[in-house]
């Protein structure tokens, strides 16, 4: 009895554990260029951690490079332009207060530049093209403070507190100029600001419930006012309105990269059922929607190393590239811009450059898009 029990046991966990694979995602061919960028004489990029294009096509970097300090606590952080054609124009906030460790940069509806420092807890708006710091939100920790130090990372984490980050990684905007900003390694909400920098509200914390967030890395809005968030930790995009109210959620079903395949950095996963998912295939840490009318959604994992394309409801149109270090591949890719569906800028942090992607979809990969 004992024997048959286990049996039927084990014959009702067979179709779980032997559920099948997700189909590859068509592969978009593509040409890259790794030199577009015109760097100075004696001047390096460091990890690339964000770019952004303007409206003139114009190219932003922010970048952990120039680094001041010893290895552990230096100030990491510097944003260069660059023209359409790649040639370097000029560093923008040379020695600015909340420099302190790159996360992402952004451009808003009107061209003006926006960066979020993760070191400092800060989220600054530059006013273009004149280049000067306009708004600041958030607040850079105290050097004066007795016990200044990296912050914790309590889990459950601390109560978040209105006005201010902890580890703060991306901003997006509505058409009304609201700012969406999502805090991030230590907090793990959304937060909301109107135009002028007031607090409205904020929504999520730590869990894996839709609404809940673990790691929310990179944010991104659509011409509806819809609000997708990188849900990293959670391997899955979940999407908002502008209060903070579920649409939808869905994950990038890949299958799993082969077992000789290495990551960048860090052992091959063989748990996939891990509380903070932020390396497996599929989990999205950048995301990038391109404009109107047809709006697709770019997104980038670190292990096997792919960008997805994606409709805005969540359906895998194709993939692009792999993980390496060579020429075409990718690195730890951190933020992407897309000022076309078939254009993208690529940020890597562990190859320290960025690469610009011409997209050759197949017929047959642009009608589906179009369905």
């Amino acid at each position: 009895m004992k024997f048959g029990l286990i049996g039927l046991l084990m014959l009702a966990a067979a179709p779980a554990a032997m559920a099948a694979e997700p189909a590859a995602p068509p592969a978009i061919p593509y040409d890259f260029d790794v030199n577009f960028l015109k760097m100075p004489a004696n001047m390096y990029l460091g990890e690339v951690s964000g770019v952004a294009v303007n409206s003139q096509n114009h190219v932003f970097v922010f970048h952990r490079g120039t680094t001041t300090g010893p290895a552990y606590g230096a100030a990491a952080a510097q944003l260069l332009e660059f023209d359409q054609n790649g040639a370097y124009v000029r560093e923008i906030g040379k020695n600015l207060y909340a420099w302190s460790y790159a996360h992402t940069v952004r451009v808003d509806r009107d061209d003006n530049v926006w960066v979020a420092d993760k070191g400092s807890d800060m989220v600054i708006k530059f006013q273009m093209p004149a280049g000067k710091p306009v708004m600041m939100l958030g607040r850079k920790p105290e050097a004066s403070d007795e016990f200044a130090h990296p912050l914790e990372h309590p889990n459950p984490p601390l109560p978040a507190v209105n006005g201010l980050f902890r580890q703060v990684t991306d901003m997006t905007w509505d058409a009304a100029g609201n700012t969406y900003i999502s805090d991030g390694y230590v907090n793990s909400r959304v937060a909301k600001f109107d135009k002028d920098g007031t607090w409205i509200m904020q929504w999520g914390d730590r869990g894996t419930a839709q609404g809940q967030l673990h790691t929310p890395h990179s944010i991104a809005s659509d011409n509806q006012g819809n609000i997708y968030v990188a849900d990293r930790g959670n391997r899955r995009i979940q999407v908002f309105n502008g209060t903070g109210q579920p649409v939808r959620m869905f994950s990038i079903d890949v299958p799993r990269p082969p077992a000789t395949q290495q990551p960048i950095i860090g052992n091959i996963p063989t748990n996939y059922n891990v509380e903070n998912k932020n390396q497996l295939p599929g989990s999205p840490w950048a995301l990038c929607i391109t404009p109107g009318p047809n709006q697709v959604l770019y997104a980038s994992d670190s292990y096997p190393g792919k960008i997805y394309k994606l409709t805005l409801d969540g359906k895998l149109l194709g993939s692009i590239g792999d993980g390496g270090r060579a020429p075409g591949k990718f690195a730890w890719i951190h933020e992407m811009a897309c000022p076309n569906e078939n254009t993208l800028y690529v940020g890597e942090l562990l190859s320290w450059r960025v690469q610009k992607l011409t997209l050759h979809p197949t017929n047959q990969q642009r009608a589906e898009n179009n369905r």
